[in-house]
């Protein structure tokens, strides 16, 4: 037994600074991590953090594009939070060694973003968020954090009180690569969540293998809601074979998009008659489907980014990641001839529900980055507000779980007497259940004996369940559930959505959770057993599946990144509020919350949002 008195659960960006941060603020913290730190998805981030740091350029400003890009659904003082804190959070990077592109003058340069009011996006070349996660790391092993790399956390070690506003969280259960034990984690103040993006719920995205879920998964079952999970980025620049990123720091520098007949398509077409390629990500995804639908893609399938015009000397300086992932994914000399791109799952807006010190509705758990939602993004989440937010949120959360008095946060969590449930009926019948709550949480309380009642329960649940997965040599590969729940997201929950192939994709995912539950594992070895790993994280994205398209079937309006065929319009007399999705007995229960509209010195009233 391991025992710390806090546990970061992921070591990407948002964990690493977590851990930091718990740690300067006096807690002894262990990090448990299915990969190596530096193999975390933050290192594919290419573009950039967004921090007001030019004379010209303010915190106010951020906010205020940040709530517009966000077409108004984000929480103001999430946004707020950010905003304020990101240019100290760029400085603290800068002094601990993270490697800026500079200016001449020295100052770290800042370009333009798809959003922006101003060029306010400080960048590491084209591999930002390489370089910030070897900075980060740097300082985990300078402090001696304890790393348990190659650990996958199977569960939550939660209390069994019936409301989950009652629980508390006192440690996790995980199962190591490398000889297959099953060991417990104790957490005496805190488990921070860190587990990053669900990506592999679609066949076509930029997110890494690795991105399953895992954290919103096992918080939701744990009773913890999940927050606006419809809300799904698809960036509009990856390349076609793979869906590997293309910077929006090639448009930031100048790069142009053109259709098949060579038109400037942005422009020409009236999709952002102001800022083309650098309006926000969702309505460039939607102009280029659009254009590939109306007969004007390349091949019926991409368009072309264009930046040759930008010259060899600056593209080697700001964009050489950019010319060898053309050349090695697509055979695309990037100095020659443009690039095939088209849209691709990227982020998810949407995640664990927390206020904006990562704190959920059960006592002890944290969650911070892209498995939480603090709310920060809303319907559309600005390019460059990513890094920032792993940095600014992480060291939130972590001087939070070390106890540290932070004052009291201004967004409660949970369902309270001041939020308006607004109880829907799930718009389509899913069959019958999963497992109930047993599967998430074990009994005990509050006191030091019951705490360790729960991690026991819990470590021995996980373990008959390991075992119980590997003595079952027939039955379903998980491969090919995965397969069809990815084919049917792709297919039907993508950038245009409409009512039909919504309720098909949950027939599809239902029929796919029945299959689950004769699932094997092929692979009987106590070591290295990665098959068996999968096997659980596929049991994951079938739940972050079911909460995406539940969602986005019962959300009737047209916002930011999601577009839904019968609803052109944004509603927000009726749908300006969060979606809320918890778990009730195996089912997803939706009810919905405000949106907090109200920051420090201002209210962001909704307004129609062009670029």
């Amino acid at each position: 037994m391991h025992e710390y008195d806090v546990i970061v659960v992921g070591a990407g960006g948002a964990g690493l600074r977590a851990a930091i941060a718990a740690q300067e603020a006096g807690a002894d913290v262990a990090m448990v991590t299915k990969l190596h730190p530096v193999r975390s998805h933050t290192g594919a981030a290419e573009g950039g953090i967004n921090a007001a740091l030019r004379e010209g350029d303010d915190w106010e400003l951020h906010a205020y594009d940040t709530m517009k890009g966000a077409d108004y659904l984000a929480d103001a003082p999430a946004a707020e939070a950010l905003t304020q804190e990101s240019p100290e959070e760029v400085i603290q990077l800068e002094h601990w060694g993270m490697a800026f592109s500079r200016d001449d003058d020295g100052r770290v340069s800042q370009r333009p973003f798809g959003g922006l009011s101003f060029p306010r996006t400080t960048y590491a070349g084209a591999e930002t968020g390489h370089h910030l996660l070897h900075t980060l790391y740097e300082q985990v092993v300078k402090r001696g954090i304890e790393v348990f790399d190659e650990w996958y956390v199977l569960n939550l070690a939660v209390s069994d009180e019936e409301r989950p506003e009652d629980r508390s969280c006192h440690g996790v259960v995980a199962y190591e690569t490398a000889t297959g034990n099953v060991e417990a984690f104790t957490a005496r103040d805190g488990v921070i969540l860190a587990t990053g993006g669900l990506g592999q719920v679609y066949d076509h995205t930029t997110n890494a293998v690795a991105n399953t879920g895992d954290g919103v998964a096992m918080a939701y079952r744990a009773g913890v809601p999940a927050e606006d999970m419809e809300m799904i980025q698809f960036h509009p620049t990856t390349l076609p074979s793979t869906g590997v990123l293309i910077s929006e720091g090639v448009r930031g520098e100048g790069g142009i998009l053109y259709n098949e007949e060579g038109e400037r398509f942005m422009f020409e077409h009236g999709y952002a008659n102001n800022d083309g390629e650098l309006a926000s990500r969702d309505v460039v995804s939607r102009a280029e489907l659009t254009e590939v639908n109306e007969g004007r893609g390349i091949e019926d399938e991409y368009v072309h980014l264009d930046m040759r015009h930008l010259g060899e000397e600056r593209i080697v300086d700001r964009l050489e990641n950019i010319l060898h992932l053309a050349e090695d994914f697509e055979g695309v000399d990037g100095l020659e001839e443009p690039m095939p791109v088209k849209p691709g799952q990227h982020y998810a807006m949407g995640g664990i529900e927390t206020d904006e010190f990562g704190q959920t509705c059960v006592d002890g758990l944290y969650a911070v980055g892209e498995c939480a939602c603090a709310s920060v993004h809303g319907s559309n989440r600005l390019g460059g507000n990513a890094l920032p937010e792993l940095i600014v949120f992480g060291k939130r959360a972590g001087r939070h779980a070390a106890d540290e008095d932070l004052g009291e946060p201004r967004v409660t969590v949970g369902k309270t007497d001041e939020v308006d449930p607004g109880d829907v009926e799930v718009p389509v019948e899913l069959g019958e259940p999963w497992e109930t709550n047993a599967d998430a949480v074990a009994d005990g309380g509050a006191t030091a004996d019951a705490a360790a009642a729960v991690v026991k329960r819990t470590l021995e649940r996980e373990r008959e369940r390991v075992e119980r997965l590997l003595e079952r040599d027939e039955g379903t590969k998980h491969s090919d559930i995965r397969a069809a729940v990815q084919r049917t997201m792709t297919e039907n929950v993508n950038v245009f959505r409409e009512e039909s192939a919504l309720k098909e994709a949950l027939v599809d995912i239902h029929a796919a959770r029945q299959r689950y539950r004769d699932v094997s594992v092929a692979d009987p070895s106590s070591t290295y057993n990665t098959d068996l790993i999968q096997t659980i994280e596929t049991r994951n994205l079938l739940d972050i599946a079911e909460m995406i398209t539940v969602g986005a079937l019962a959300r009737e309006e047209f916002r930011g990144a999601h577009w839904r065929k019968q609803y052109q319009e944004r509603r927000d007399e009726e749908w300006l509020k969060h979606t809320m999705v918890s778990w009730s007995d195996g089912s997803p229960e939706l009810w919905y919350k405000p949106v907090v509209l109200d920051g420090e010195n201002q209210t962001y009233e909704p307004k129609e949002r062009s670029y």
